[in-house]
Parts: C-alpha cells; structure tokens; sequence
C-alpha cells in the first residue's frame, strides 16, 4: 500500500489542533459519547475514528471495533488510545468512501462528528450500508445546519469559503438527518442538541445524536 492510498486525507495543522480540543470538550461531549454507544454488541465499525476519544466509551458487550482514520497524525494518538481501551479495537487506514472492509461484516456502524468533513457523504453512507449486514444499527453523533435564517445562511457562506480551509475540510451547513434518511436508512430515535448547552452559539454548535438501521431487506431497484 503506497503513502498515497494509506494517507487519504492529511491535515496536520488542524489534527494537532482537533486532538487538543478533543480532549479540552471530553468532560461535556463525554457523556454524550456514553449515550451514542450506549447498549452496542457485537463487530462494530467507526469511521473516522479521529484520536480515537470514543474508544473508552465501547460497552464491554462490544467484540471488536475495526476504526477507520484516513488522517495519519489522528490515526496515531488513535492507536495510543486503542492500547488503552476495554475492548479490542484495530485500528485502520482508510476513506469513508471505500472502506477496506468486507460487506455485511459488522453488526453496528459509528460516525461521529464525521459525515461535516467527508467529501462525498452519500457514497460514504452507502458504503456505511455496504458493510453492516442487513437490520445493522448506525449510530451518529453529528453537527449541522441550524438556527434561524441568518445562521443558516452564515452556514452556507462558510462551507462556500473559508471554513473547509481552516478546520480540515469541515463544512457547517450540512444536513446529516436528511443524508441518512435520503442513504435509505430507516431513522430511529435521534434529538437535537447545542453543544456546548450554553454561551454563544458558533456554527457548528448545532448537533444531533441518534440512530439508525440499515434495513432487514433492501428496497428494489428501478
């Protein structure tokens, strides 16, 4: 495998920084990841596991968890933080739009504060539905467009310049619900939160957790 494929996405600058801020937010977004992984069993798959800050949060109930980190520099603290977590997690390089994975392999599929910075999320749904065998349960826990009329404009202007530039091709004005609904998910519960829950509101503080599954038999085609 040649740097090229294994290093699908390189931004050191913003993973040094999204690394230190993860673990600055981990007293608020932690219970937050609880709740998001909350009650899995089984072979689970995450993608874009980033510095691997949910690993400590797998339920013992979970077998494996295979982590997909395109990010070279993330995908290293990930390792560290593998070496420290309950359960047994492997951890991989690869791109949310081809993951290097078999399909129907996993009974459940994480993403977490990942669909805002893929580059294309419909095939990176897709292939989320791919590889969880059919009734899998995907998991989200994401940020996206909300607000009122002026933020959700600030929101489009944003992702139309400078915010993918300067926070690892992050964008603020997508809608994660609707994607997997549109993905051909079957949603489950999810609910709508501000994070953090006070101060001033930035645009990438409104967020969503939930579920989803991928169905037992999927619709036919034409």
């Amino acid at each position: 495998m040649n740097r090229a494929t294994k290093d699908a996405v390189h931004h050191p600058l913003f993973a040094r920084f999204y690394a230190r801020l993860s673990v600055a937010a981990e007293p608020k977004v932690g219970p937050l990841r609880d709740e998001l992984l909350a009650g899995l069993s089984g072979r689970v798959i995450e993608i874009g596991a980033g510095n691997g800050m949910n690993f400590a949060h797998f339920p013992s109930t979970v077998s494996e968890v295979v982590a997909i980190e395109p990010e070279r520099s993330l995908r290293q603290l990930a390792l560290e933080n593998a070496l420290r977590a309950e359960v047994p997690v492997d951890v991989v390089p690869g791109a949310a739009e081809a993951l290097p994975v078999k399909s129907e392999a996993f009974d459940a599929a994480i993403v977490s504060l990942v669909l805002c910075s893929v580059r294309e999320v419909r095939r990176s749904l897709a292939e989320i539905r791919r590889v969880l065998r059919p009734g899998g349960e995907l998991r989200f826990f994401e940020h996206g467009r909300g607000g009122g009329r002026a933020m959700r404009a600030a929101q489009r202007g944003l992702d139309r310049t400078v915010w993918p530039l300067l926070f690892g091709g992050c964008h603020v004005a997508r809608d994660p619900v609707g994607e997997i609904r549109a993905a051909g998910f079957e949603l489950g519960p999810y609910r709508e939160l501000l994070v953090p829950g006070t101060g001033l509101r930035a645009p990438s503080s409104y967020c969503v957790v939930g579920t989803a599954r991928r169905p037992e038999r999927d619709a036919p085609e034409g």
